[in-house]
């Protein structure tokens, strides 16, 4: 069992302006298949450092909504703007590479960054010294996700970070541990979870309540 001591984050800031629009949905409609939207004339703003809770029933498009936001489905109707830089953290945390050590994973996503801000980064979430070695494919559900935000939020955060279920699966430790890290964090959050304390605890400003997909009338 990892015993994790109560972490306390500090991390860059993200300069992001709070009058700035990261994120703009306009009257977006999509899915898999023709005929079948998921998500259908959806309008949203992302402004400044919000952070907003996309929350809805199953098959009612969070995970869609996160696909049309990085670019990895093309809306039917309407237009997706993100306005700035952007990291996702998915359920497998699929950014990092899991035949390579944590490290050579900060390396890789941070290129600009020595070693010496590496590690001071890597050590922020708890890999100090040899445990930054550790190969990805080793960690345990918490590790892999304070592994992912260490890669993306320790160098050069983005304005925009985008999770999906960072919680599940994990326990009350590692999700303190992932609390931690994102209240440090200062730019915008969008985030899908069904845990309403965690939502609490990271500070959530917004809720953005998708529908039940239904038959288009």
């Amino acid at each position: 069992i990892e015993i994790l001591q109560p972490l306390s984050v500090s991390l860059p800031p993200t300069g992001l302006p709070t009058s700035k629009i990261v994120l703009k949905m306009d009257s977006v409609t999509s899915g898999y298949r023709p005929g079948n939207p998921v998500i259908r004339d959806l309008s949203f703003d992302v402004t400044g450092p919000e952070r907003i809770a996309v929350t809805g029933r199953n098959g009612s498009g969070k995970t869609t909504l996160l696909s049309l936001v990085t670019g990895e489905l093309m809306p039917w109707a309407g237009k997706v703007g993100v306005m700035t830089a952007f990291a996702m953290l998915d359920q497998k945390v699929s950014l990092l590479d899991p035949l390579t050590s944590i490290r050579d994973n900060f390396r890789r996503i941070n290129p600009q960054a020595d070693e010496n801000t590496c590690r001071a980064a890597l050590a922020r979430f708890m890999f100090r010294a040899d445990a930054a070695l550790q190969a990805v494919s080793t960690l345990s559900g918490g590790q892999l996700l304070r592994a992912g935000l260490a890669c993306v939020l320790g160098s050069v955060p983005p304005p925009l970070l985008i999770l999906d279920e960072p919680t599940n699966h994990l326990d009350i430790d590692s999700i303190s541990a992932v609390e931690a890290g994102l209240c440090a964090y200062d730019g915008a959050l969008l985030v899908v979870s069904h845990d309403k304390a965690f939502l609490e605890n990271i500070g959530i400003t917004r809720r953005l309540e998708l529908p039940a997909a239904g038959p288009a009338g």
